[in-house]
């Protein structure tokens, strides 16, 4: 699984990312991180607003900090 935080490196967008680390801890599942900080690419994705959490490479939240345990629920809907 590859979870893409995308943002700037504003604080919201490490807040996301270190939420999104919590969730995959706490559900032992394996993920590859990357941050996404290239405004261009921020746009290939589709994103207006940041932050933004990808997981293998679909949108699945943006524009807000989601909390580890919404982001747990999102992982278990994309996990195969």
């Amino acid at each position: 699984m590859k979870i893409e935080i995308l943002g700037t490196g504003c604080p919201k967008c490490k807040k996301l990312e270190e939420n999104a680390r919590t969730a995959v801890k706490e559900l032992v599942v394996e993920a590859e991180f990357a941050k996404v900080t290239e405004i261009s690419k921020i746009m290939e994705f589709g994103v207006m607003m940041t932050p933004a959490l990808a997981i293998d490479g679909k949108v699945v939240s943006a524009g807000r900090v989601l909390n580890p345990d919404d982001i747990k629920k999102l992982i278990a809907k994309e996990k195969p």
